[in-house]
């Protein structure tokens, strides 16, 4: 038995090891190639940002002992029940596969704008807004409601659309890998930056969602394909002040010290905070 096989034959550890790499090479290449300087200690950003992603996986791992919520394992039960349109239709292959990759990153870029303009979500993802500075980490960085709330969403749609446990699996590894990458303090140069954008969310592009102008903030709003902001008409170009002397984070919290891993816990329950035009 090979080692890939080995690895198929247990998604969370694929889905692990996929990660490892990944965020180990794009903190490699930020370090090497950073986009801007730092305004906070790493190592304080990262120990709550690292702190928070093994809560939910821990979380996560917990919840699928109990119910096997996992999205392939619902995927797997949904399939073998004939659930779901693309069951229904006897959609399977390349055409499945990629009707499910496509429809799922749109789903996620739905969620991401309702997140932003329903107040009790936006409760929760504006921890992740919260971090004052960009990079690897911050593609980790969210409240463990959030991530609950994330993961029912995703096995509603998973249930709904009939897709089929490779292509969750698939979509699940793309995402954690597009995430990392489009928060990377990673430097591109602008001729190749424009070229990937076309088709992906550069960190150029993503940079300008977590500017502390609302109207930014408001904007740019995939993870994976640029297509979607293009298409619904949220795509911003740059941030107005300049990726070099733009403010990243929250106006509301701009302050370290109201930022470790127990004031992010509690943050979803602090006094309500709405966005401020700017």
């Amino acid at each position: 038995m090979t080692m890939f096989t080995a690895l198929w034959n247990h998604p969370n550890a694929l889905r692990l090891a996929a990660f490892l790499v990944l965020f180990a090479g794009f903190a490699a290449a930020e370090a090497i190639w950073p986009r801007r300087p730092l305004t906070v200690a790493k190592s304080r950003r990262w120990f709550s940002n690292l702190s928070l992603t093994v809560l939910n996986t821990v979380l996560l791992r917990l919840a699928t002992l109990i119910v096997p919520v996992a999205p392939a394992a619902v995927a797997a039960l949904a399939q073998s029940q004939g659930w779901g349109l693309f069951n229904r239709l006897q959609i399977g292959g390349g055409l499945e596969l990629a009707a499910s990759l496509l429809l799922l990153d749109l789903l996620i870029y739905t969620q991401h704008r309702l997140f932003h303009r329903l107040p009790i979500c936006w409760r929760l993802h504006r921890v992740h807004h919260t971090d004052l500075d960009l990079d690897v980490s911050s593609g980790i960085r969210f409240h463990p409601l959030e991530i609950l709330l994330s993961l029912a969403i995703k096995l509603g749609a998973v249930v709904v659309l009939g897709c089929s446990p490779l292509s969750v699996l698939l979509f699940e590894i793309l995402l954690n890998a597009t995430s990392l990458f489009s928060h990377a303090n990673l430097r591109i140069p602008t001729a190749l930056d424009q070229w990937l954008r076309l088709v992906l969310v550069t960190p150029d592009m993503h940079r300008v969602h977590h500017s502390v102008i609302v109207r930014e903030t408001d904007s740019n709003f995939g993870f994976n394909l640029s297509c979607w902001d293009r298409l619904l008409g949220t795509y911003r170009a740059q941030p107005r002040d300049g990726h070099d002397l733009m403010t990243i984070g929250l106006k509301q919290w701009q302050k370290p010290d109201e930022l470790g891993l127990g004031s992010l816990l509690k943050l979803p329950f602090s006094r309500p905070q709405a966005k401020k035009a700017a």
